[in-house]
């Protein structure tokens, strides 16, 4: 049987697991979205084009490079000695390293790939001809971009949003690098479970793990059922 303490110190994680993919694929609809659309857009000038073709090479970089090593740079930006870190401390604003907030940043340039290459992909498949009518009858550009773009992109911006969902669930790496291990802040399942194999409470560890495949399993089934509509549309 086990104890309440035992029983919060599972659930504690789950919580901030929990809390970290949706705080994270909100950020990624509000800010990944438009970037999505910007990259499917044509482009008007050589310059402009290039600039794309490097942007989508470095948001594809956590597709390649191991969690560790974009944790590790994280950690050298965020730091009170580098980079971001160290230009926050100079207006009396604390780094992000070892915080909640750090953990999102770091979910949200993870997860960044995972997020816009379907939404990208949806947001081509829309017809030049539909977006050349839709600027003779609407001149903004952000009207347009609501009215006529989101719409057309609702399948790839909600399977966009199921991935990065379930991918920063299961994130260990990065979140290990710049958030550390702590309790109710930091912690997230995949870390309690590490922490758990390593004290040999395989008990504890089997019921998180589960958890986790549970949620996994839901995850791929809306995902796979969202992927059939994404291949109609």
């Amino acid at each position: 049987m086990m104890s309440s303490s035992l029983v919060l110190d599972m659930l504690l994680p789950v919580w901030v697991s929990l809390k970290l993919a949706g705080i994270t694929t909100l950020c990624l609809l509000v800010f990944a979205t438009p970037l999505a659309y910007w990259l499917a857009r044509p482009s008007r000038g050589h310059i402009v084009g290039r600039i794309k073709i490097m942007l989508m090479g470095v948001i594809a970089m956590p597709l390649v490079l191991p969690p560790t090593v974009i944790g590790f740079y994280l950690l050298l930006l965020l730091s009170p000695n580098f980079g971001v870190g160290k230009w926050l401390l100079q207006y009396n604003i604390s780094a992000f390293i070892f915080t909640f907030e750090g953990l999102v940043i770091g979910s949200i340039i993870y997860s960044l790939p995972f997020f816009v290459q379907p939404v990208y992909a949806q947001f081509l498949r829309i017809p030049i001809s539909v977006m050349e009518v839709a600027s003779l009858l609407e001149p903004s550009r952000f009207r347009r971009f609501i009215r006529v773009a989101l719409p057309h992109a609702r399948i790839g911006i909600i399977l966009g949003s199921l991935i990065s969902f379930a991918h920063t669930i299961g994130e260990f790496g990065v979140v290990l690098m710049i958030g550390g291990s702590i309790s109710g802040e930091t912690k997230v399942v995949s870390i309690a479970i590490y922490e758990q194999v390593e004290a040999l409470n395989y008990e504890a560890a089997h019921v998180m793990s589960a958890i986790l495949i549970i949620m996994g399993m839901v995850m791929v089934a809306l995902i796979a059922s969202v992927s059939r509509l994404y291949q109609r549309s």
